[in-house]
């Protein structure tokens, strides 16, 4: 996969090789896109972010596109390239105003 195949503010359901090498499945909020990686929620887990690879995602399942409204905010400066130069994960608590959080 490429960076092509994302787009930012979307969930998707995935197949990725996690840092163990295995193929996994997951669900995923796609915040911020960079050329090689993308930073990216896992719905289906606790609060961490998580800087995928797109070499590392081999199967996009589905792709839903996240209303204005119900879109989860983070400040940019977590999201900054330079912030996760040298991180692949980082606890995050993020939240949407329309769902009163």
């Amino acid at each position: 996969m490429d960076k092509s195949n994302f787009k930012e503010n979307t969930r998707y359901t995935i197949t990725w090789r996690s840092p163990d090498g295995k193929l996994r499945p997951a669900n995923i909020y796609v915040y911020k896109m960079f050329e090689s990686a993308m930073i990216a929620r896992m719905t289906d887990k606790s609060g961490f972010l998580y800087k995928i690879a797109y070499d590392d995602v081999t199967k996009i399942v589905m792709e839903t596109a996240v209303a204005q409204e119900n879109q989860f905010s983070i400040p940019s400066a977590v999201l900054d390239e330079k912030v996760w130069k040298d991180r692949t994960m980082m606890e995050r608590y993020s939240s949407s105003p329309h769902m009163g959080k």
